[in-house]
């Protein structure tokens, strides 16, 4: 059986789901973002209690894969906002 990938999520694609979240609910942001509602709500949870979102375990992500990340969750908010219009 193979086994499923583990995805990487900046701390900044982190902190921008956070704050999707707080706009528009978990659901609807983690659907926009492609992110399970869990993985989303122990993000919100650790915000919530001053923790920081970083993992200590996690590999170095490159600044063309942060770039990535949050050109991701500025198109999630961009089409968030047409839906509203």
């Amino acid at each position: 059986m193979q086994s499923i990938p583990r995805r990487i999520y900046t701390d900044d694609f982190k902190a921008q789901a956070v704050s999707l979240s707080d706009r528009v609910g978990r659901t609807t942001a983690a659907r926009q973002l492609d992110v399970p509602v869990k993985t989303l709500a122990h993000w919100v949870a650790a915000a919530r209690e001053g923790k920081p979102l970083s993992s200590a375990q996690r590999p170095t992500i490159s600044d063309l894969q942060s770039e990535i990340a949050r050109l991701q969750a500025e198109n999630a908010q961009l089409k968030m906002e047409r839906e509203i219009r």
